[in-house]
């Protein structure tokens, strides 16, 4: 593959390159390329929000280009500002390590062993002293950070924002010149951040990086970014099960999107099937499954999606669930009381009732019995509730 086809095959999908006619002259060089991603192990579980930009850098592994994967177990601990309304919540050393080997078992499910590079940013930042600090503070200014938009938005309203805050672009930034990246990935909401790994790079005598931006995926509300604090997620390493019933609750209209970044589909069988979706020559309820099947594939092995579209079926014909089954759609409450949910959900007058009918061995998630009356949240998204032989609910995020 010539250059500029290789360019062209790697930037489809792409939401922003910047500069936007440089990665055919840098591949035409005739070296990989270095192509940095930076997570921070926030959370436990790698998302299929997470896994959009993953698949794009395995891409760049199979084209022969080195991956080098930031864990960012030191960046993880200052917070990231970007997005934020407010100050994240810090973490403990002890917290961000537990994340941290977790989500490399998820990375493991995409990235290629080959041509890869995994470098924790405590290596560079832990070790950096005052002197250091000071040199990289002065790589950037007040007035610059003050252009951010989630900066700018919470100065304006006397929001709070700490020094830490403006020093998390900056140590991201310093990431990209340890590691000499010539490329840097993100989700749309990290461009200001990529882009400071630009200046920051360029002020240590390096060449700048190239900046590739992935759209942000929505969540399976079908309205806010997947995220692991507001539960509309799935997780590369859910079950089968669990995977396949999150996936059809997704609402019609975030389809195309989860088509295009997240089934897995080649680029002519994405296109197909968005074609027909748009002329109603394929009914949506089809669509869902054969997207609901397709991701359940990708992450446990050809044919496993087919065995969890049995399942679901099973839940809903052998527990005689109508075809027209309530949809409940969950608070953010995490975990749920089952008791409360029973009643929101009017599958039960009260909560005392609920309370009865889980004592009583009358409430199953998916044809299996509950007894707890705390769930977490993640556990009742895209699952089917019931009380009793007649009366169902389809559990979906908010």
């Amino acid at each position: 593959m010539d250059p500029a086809e290789q360019a062209e095959e790697l930037l489809r999908g792409v939401d922003t390159f910047l500069p936007d006619e440089e990665l055919t002259t840098r591949i035409a060089e005739g070296r990989p390329l270095r192509v940095k991603l930076g997570l921070d192990p926030t959370a436990p579980a790698v998302t299929l929000g997470w896994a959009v930009v993953l698949h794009k850098l395995r891409q760049f592994q199979d084209l022969g280009h080195v991956a080098v994967l930031i864990v960012g177990d030191f960046t993880a601990q200052v917070g990231d500002p970007s997005g934020r309304s407010q100050a994240r919540p810090r973490l403990t050393a002890e917290e961000v390590e537990g994340y941290a080997e977790s989500v490399l078992t998820g990375f493991s499910k995409i990235l290629s062993k080959d041509n890869l590079e995994i470098r924790r940013n405590s290596e560079w930042l832990q070790p950096m002293d005052m002197a250091g600090i000071l040199e990289l503070t002065a790589k950037s200014t007040v007035a610059q950070m003050l252009e951010r938009d989630d900066f700018a938005k919470r100065f304006a309203t006397n929001e709070p924002i700490s020094m830490m805050e403006f020093m998390y672009p900056l140590l991201q930034a310093y990431d990209s010149v340890a590691v000499e990246a010539d490329i840097e990935m993100g989700g749309t909401d990290q461009l200001f951040n990529l882009m400071m790994g630009r200046q920051v790079q360029d002020r240590y005598g390096q060449r700048p990086q190239m900046v590739l931006t992935m759209p942000l995926l929505v969540g399976t509300d079908g309205v806010k970014k997947m995220s692991q604090s507001l539960g509309n997620y799935i997780g590369v390493n859910d079950g089968p099960d669990e995977m396949f019933g999150k996936t059809m609750s997704i609402p019609d209209s975030a389809m195309p999107q989860w088509f295009t970044l997240a089934s897995g589909m080649g680029w002519d069988a994405t296109v197909k099937m968005l074609s027909g979706l748009a002329e109603k020559s394929i009914h949506p309820g089809e669509a869902k499954r054969a997207l609901a099947s397709g991701i359940v594939d990708l992450y446990h092995g050809t044919g496993q999606g087919a065995g969890a579209e049995a399942t679901f079926d099973r839940q809903f014909r052998d527990n005689e669930a109508p075809s027209d089954i309530a949809i409940h759609r969950l608070a953010t409450d995490d975990p749920v009381h089952i008791p409360s949910l029973l009643r929101d959900a009017e599958l039960v007058s009260s909560g005392a009732e609920g309370r009865r009918m889980l004592e009583q061995g009358a409430v199953k998630l998916d044809g299996e019995r509950v007894t707890d009356e705390m769930l977490e949240r993640s556990r009742l998204v895209g699952s089917v509730i019931q009380v009793g032989k007649r009366r169902f609910a389809f559990l979906e995020a908010d």
